[in-house]
């Protein structure tokens, strides 16, 4: 019996016991022969040649277990220059060499988005009045000692000297002029200038030429340019069952055995080699133009969290690389999601209000957009196995400072939650696996009731089924409706005010008589976003720098829902019966 006050000599481990380390007796856990060169967990040491096949093979079964890409599909890697994705256009490349056991049979092709924008980066100072600020100069020098009086001189320690100019007024917002926007003139929106955006730009089509896929390098400015269709969510064709993709791959290999004796799969990579015929990639990486520019850095500088920076810049960077896909036919876009950003993934997309998208949002699938499907297959490598093997194997990459660069750890919600997961990964080593398994088990069921189906209310961001009904996710809309009524002031007479309130319908979109009847025009947009994509909206005072294609579809969302609700009763309803013999 365990009685009060014994001692047994040994007090409890204030932390767990360091992982071990590989000693000269230790051999490779697989082959049992090989000095081992890595320790991926404890216990778990693995040679050079033991550890490649495992991470390729975990790569292999990822793709095999799934069976969504079928061979002779195109397939976009999206690449950003990181440890993951250089990974995994490295995987594919080796996949579809002449030299693999089982080689791929799909087509690749890769996309970089260059997000360096050169801008200017927003920070707002807490001053009391305009008169305050400006009463400083025009020139703050942060190499002065910081004073109590003076925040932003703490704010800007260490950045060279900036030039301080107001917000332009922002129609149809109550932003106070405190805010100011900061132009650095040795610095960026991602911290890069011109130069070093050409640098990075540099080093990045070397890369991509390597390759001998098809490359795309787009800017981010060119959202300024795309079509409303973007939001469009086309057909998507039926998944076949496993005998459909049987009867695929023999047909491949049956065609391929016809073209040429012992071509198989590497015709197909063959064809890769010269770029696309239809549009030539050198082309793509010129700069924008310098009004894109301004519009992108005027839309970045309007938001004043970065946890919605960080959320806008992911949703834009998403539609681009949609739209890059359908316009050269690419049916599959691969991301190089890791395990480990997956996990931080899914507790952030807690926090943030897309509970119900988890699946869609951390699954190997993303089927949202109908006709482009995102798939990862890296979701079973850590961050850890990943720089191993980038590392060992010499898988080039390259470094581009991010929005969230160098930011403080509760800057944002990602920033915060990645810290997190990360220092309790350090603590207790089974932590991001545990919240990965997690993910695993999320089933992508379809909701009930009039948000069901292909044809169903989607958002205009994410493009996730709306969850702001009142019928479905309570939550959502009770924590909607409590912001709302929170916020209602008593009504004004028409007489007391100055200007009657305008359409809200944005000139040059095409306005229909009675389109849009609601006096606050953000409520035009906000009616058609998720509880997720709504409270980051908040964060934005303006509708104005949003892209040309948000605007013009949320209007004709507008004007579709308006002429529906006008001739709802001209509309003849098919019975029961008849709905059953049809």
């Amino acid at each position: 019996m365990c009685q009060v006050g014994e001692d047994y000599g040994e007090s409890a481990p204030g932390e767990p016991p360091p992982a071990p380390r590989p000693s000269r007796e230790q051999k490779c856990v697989k082959c049992k022969d090989a000095q081992p060169v890595v320790v991926i967990r404890a216990g778990d040491a693995f040679c050079r040649d033991c550890f490649k096949t495992f991470y390729v093979h975990k790569f292999r079964a990822m793709l095999g277990k799934n069976r969504l890409i079928f061979p002779g599909e195109k397939v976009l890697l999206a690449w950003s220059g990181g440890p993951s994705s250089s990974s995994m256009v490295s995987q594919v490349l080796e996949g579809l060499s002449q030299d693999s056991a089982k080689r791929l049979r799909f087509v690749a092709g890769v996309i970089f988005v260059d997000e360096q924008t050169p801008g200017v980066f927003t920070v707002v100072l807490r001053l009391a009045t305009r008169e305050k600020a400006l009463s400083k100069g025009k020139w703050l020098t942060p190499h002065r000692p910081a004073r109590k009086h003076r925040p932003a001189d703490r704010g800007l320690k260490g950045f060279p000297q900036v030039e301080v100019a107001p917000l332009p007024a922002l129609p149809g917002s109550s932003l106070s002029l405190d805010s100011f926007c900061l132009g650095f003139s040795e610095g960026a929106a991602c911290g890069q200038s011109l130069e070093e955006r050409s640098k990075t730009l540099a080093e990045v089509k070397p890369i991509l030429q390597a390759t001998g896929f098809p490359w795309h390098v787009v800017a981010l400015e060119e959202v300024f340019s795309l079509p409303p269709s973007v939001l469009w969510c086309s057909a998507q064709e039926p998944v076949g069952s496993e005998g459909a993709y049987k009867a695929a791959v023999d047909s491949f290999l049956q065609q391929q055995h016809v073209l040429g004796a012992g071509g198989g799969p590497g015709l197909i990579q063959g064809e890769e080699q010269p770029p696309p015929p239809t549009r030539d990639p050198q082309s793509l990486a010129r700069p924008p133009a310098t009004a894109q520019t301004e519009a992108l850095s005027q839309l970045f500088c309007s938001v004043r969290t970065l946890t919605a920076k960080e959320e806008l810049l992911q949703t834009l960077r998403t539609h681009l690389i949609v739209h890059t896909a359908r316009a050269h036919g690419y049916s599959k876009v691969m991301t190089g999601d890791s395990c480990t950003r997956l996990a931080i993934k899914l507790m952030t997309n807690l926090a943030l209000g897309r509970g119900a998208f988890l699946a869609w949002d951390t699954g190997f699938s993303d089927e949202r957009h109908g006709d482009v499907v995102v798939v990862r297959p890296m979701r079973d490598h850590t961050l850890k196995e990943v720089a191993f093997y980038n590392r060992l194997f010499s898988v080039p990459s390259v470094f581009t400072p991010a929005v969230d660069t160098k930011a403080p750890e509760k800057a944002s919600i990602h920033r915060l939650m990645e810290a997190f997961i990360i220092r309790l990964q350090t603590q207790f080593p089974s932590t991001v696996s545990t919240v990965y398994r997690t993910s695993e088990k999320l089933v992508k069921a379809p909701r009930d009731g009039p948000a069901a189906g292909d044809s169903s209310p989607r958002c205009l961001l994410c493009m996730c089924a709306l969850d702001v009904d009142a019928a479905d996710s309570a939550t959502a809309f009770g924590a909607q409706t409590s912001s709302c009524l929170s916020q209602r002031q008593s009504p004004t007479p028409l007489t007391e005010t100055r200007t009657p309130p305008g359409p809200c319908c944005s000139p040059g979109v095409g306005q229909a008589q009675g389109a849009c009847r609601r006096e606050d025009p953000q409520a035009c947009i906000e009616e058609h976003l998720c509880y997720s994509c709504r409270v980051n909206m908040k964060d934005l005072p303006s509708l104005d720098p949003l892209p040309p294609y948000i605007l013009a579809e949320a209007q004709l969302r507008t004007q579709r829902a308006w002429v529906l609700q006008e001739i709802q009763d001209c509309l003849i309803e098919d019975s029961d019966d008849e709905a059953g013999q049809s």
